[in-house]
């Protein structure tokens, strides 16, 4: 039984770096018949929107791992003295997966859900050419609106099921590729399921993520508004308005 805590309404799993890789691998390397699991990586964008979002609640209720991947997200916790080991964030995640794979040398099945058309192949090569006993069994870039119409959502569990993937990376963007999973994990034919926003894109080299030093100082965030202004401008000032509310409410809450 995974150590969690309560921050924001959301279980938050207290586990570091390498105790979620070693889950995430042993479920996927799990012979047994079981339902699909899935995990979500809290932000605080996640944070706001758990708040007012019924749906995003229950996604987060059903997933097997919540992992907090904002940096402000861990450092709430140690704050309010619930803390969280470190930041466990999904575009981390997937390549140390890549890497402990490598080193046992047990093969692994990945399918890349996700990304704009291109993409998914070109994370899928860089992948092969990076990590050995990987194989990237599945590749495909919905279109847009797809979560609404039966026939596509069809043939994408088709896909995932003739693929047989032991791994299903969903690259989707929030709050999408969480309320999606939740809603057909039981359809999914994957014995695990990670939601990891833009990592499709970083594998890819689509997009590149901050420098590590300002990942450790918990300033990727920054570094992303700067890349993409126009799209990113108006949530970060709105989480930037609401989640130090957040932490306030908790540690109010905390000392009532």
């Amino acid at each position: 039984m995974l150590n969690s805590i309560s921050l924001f309404g959301m279980k938050i799993h207290a586990v570091d770096m390498p105790s979620a890789v070693e889950t995430v691998l042993s479920w996927c390397r799990d012979t047994k018949k079981t339902a699909c699991r899935y995990v979500v990586t809290p932000n605080v964008d996640h944070a706001v929107m758990f708040q007012t979002r019924g749906d995003l609640r229950q996604a987060y209720a059903d997933a097997a791992l919540v992992l907090a991947d904002g940096a402000p997200v861990v450092w709430a916790s140690r704050l309010l003295r619930r803390a969280l080991p470190e930041r466990v964030a999904g575009s981390d995640l997937v390549p140390a997966l890549f890497e402990r794979t490598a080193a046992v040398q047990q093969p692994l099945r990945v399918f890349l859900l996700g990304a704009a058309p291109g993409v998914g192949q070109r994370a899928a090569a860089k992948i092969s050419q990076r990590w050995s006993n990987l194989e990237v069994v599945g590749v495909y870039s919905p279109p847009l609106g797809f979560e609404n119409d039966p026939a596509e959502n069809k043939k994408i569990l088709s896909l995932i099921a003739e693929a047989e993937p032991q791994l299903l990376l969903v690259g989707l963007g929030a709050p999408k590729q969480e309320l999606w999973v939740q809603r057909h994990a039981n359809e999914l034919q994957a014995k695990v399921v990670l939601c990891v926003g833009a990592t499709i894109d970083f594998l890819a080299g689509e997009k590149a993520r901050s420098p590590l030093w300002m990942r450790r100082l918990g300033l990727e965030w920054l570094h992303r508004l700067s890349s993409e202004p126009t799209r990113l401008a108006k949530r970060y000032f709105r989480d930037a308005w609401i989640f130090p509310q957040l932490v306030w409410r908790e540690w109010r809450g905390a000392r009532a």
